[in-house]
């Protein structure tokens, strides 16, 4: 075999697994991409929009459902790229999400933070939605505790109210919530989030809410309260340029590892959601054809990561139809709208252009994603 020259970044939900529920063809898929050595043939990266889970545990879950071994420096969680951002890793920030929030943000590097539940610990008069939860005696007030310098929200939270309810109290009082300020200043405290995600697709029938919906309610919220815009210092997860970066220097990596001399030349996205999935990939696609002609810096404003040239000449979207997107359901942001534009899922701060909703190849499944693609490269099935 010659080494390969193109890798795959493969979404997780709606492609791999449907909640806890591999896709069948996602097992033929990996039957392909493996040698009999049960080693992969072609570089392949895990790129999700899930963020509330611990990396090598994502791998590990990946490893049993797929029968084979997935490395944790494989997959790139929605808020992987945060690595990059030193800048905060020092700072006091208040982090949003659940699971193991506090090890995926020391293992992104995070050094001083402080989760929601301390901080409502520490303020029990903030949480006031739930009558039960409510304090019965009026707190002492705190004044040892340290000003919050920053929020990071690294996936859908439990209690929204509560979550909604803080962010906004640290955000209004720039990082002082027990004593409250006339004016809320502005700009903010910097807030970096991962994925913009309105719907994703688990075992229901119908997509379910994803962090996107969330950071929906919290910039409505701001805006509402103090007339201004919620800005972030950083958006990762899908579609944001920065992710396929990351997931761009992992696939480089992982080659160079497996002693593949050839540069790895083309990336195909595999992805179920059109508007983080495909959109992602054609926004990448459109950078590295800017970056050839040294103008890709009018293409992203801020958060771009300056890294060698890249090797990489083209990511092509293959969208599969086992997940949020399904060609004839309405609402599914399939084409069957009766020539309406379908509503525009994706996040305020990624402008909507509807050329890059459009996939390179529609497929039913991941199964024929990978036999399209070992075609196109010439490869044997």
């Amino acid at each position: 075999f010659s080494p390969p020259t193109f890798g795959f970044l493969l979404d997780i939900d709606g492609v791999l697994v449907r909640g806890h529920r591999v896709i069948p063809a996602a097992l033929e898929a990996f039957r392909r991409l493996v040698n009999s050595q049960g080693q992969l043939r072609v570089p392949v990266v895990f790129v999700t929009n899930a963020g509330n889970i611990l990396q090598h545990s994502k791998a590990q879950e990946l490893s049993a459902l797929l029968g084979c071994k997935v490395d944790p420096d494989q997959v790139i969680l929605s808020h992987s790229p945060m690595k990059l951002f030193s800048q905060y890793h020092d700072k006091r920030m208040l982090v949003s999400g659940q699971g193991p929030v506090m090890e995926n943000a020391q293992a992104l590097g995070f050094q001083n933070v402080v989760t929601v539940d301390e901080l409502r610990m520490a303020f029990p008069v903030l949480d006031m939605v739930d009558l039960e939860r409510r304090p019965k005696t009026t707190p002492l007030l705190r004044n040892d505790f340290p000003a919050i310098e920053g929020v990071l929200l690294l996936g859908e939270p439990i209690r929204w109210e509560t979550s909604l309810q803080l962010i906004m109290d640290v955000l209004l009082s720039n990082g002082n919530p027990g004593t409250g300020l006339a004016t809320a200043p502005y700009p903010h405290l910097p807030v970096l989030a991962s994925n913009v995600d309105l719907l994703w697709m688990a075992e229901a029938k119908m997509p379910r809410f994803g962090h996107g919906t969330f950071l929906l309610c919290l910039e409505t919220i701001y805006q509402k309260v103090t007339g201004k815009e919620l800005r972030y210092e950083g958006l990762m997860g899908k579609p944001s340029i920065l992710t396929y970066q990351y997931a761009e220097d992992l696939i480089r990596q992982q080659a160079e590892r497996r002693g593949w001399a050839a540069p790895i030349q083309k990336l195909y996205a595999v992805g179920d959601n059109p508007m983080s999935d495909v959109y992602g990939a054609n926004l990448f696609h459109q950078y590295l054809q800017m970056e050839k002609r040294g103008r890709a810096e009018e293409l992203v404003a801020g958060g771009l990561w300056k890294q060698r040239p890249s090797a990489t000449q083209s990511c092509a979207s293959i969208l599969v139809c086992t997940g949020v997107y399904s060609p004839q359901k309405p609402g599914s942001m399939g084409p069957a709208h009766g020539g309406a534009e379908p509503p525009f899922h994706g996040h305020r701060d990624f402008n909507f252009s509807p050329g890059l909703m459009e996939a390179s190849h529609v497929v039913n499944d991941v199964n024929e994603a990978v036999q399209l693609v070992f075609h196109q490269e010439g490869w044997t099935l």
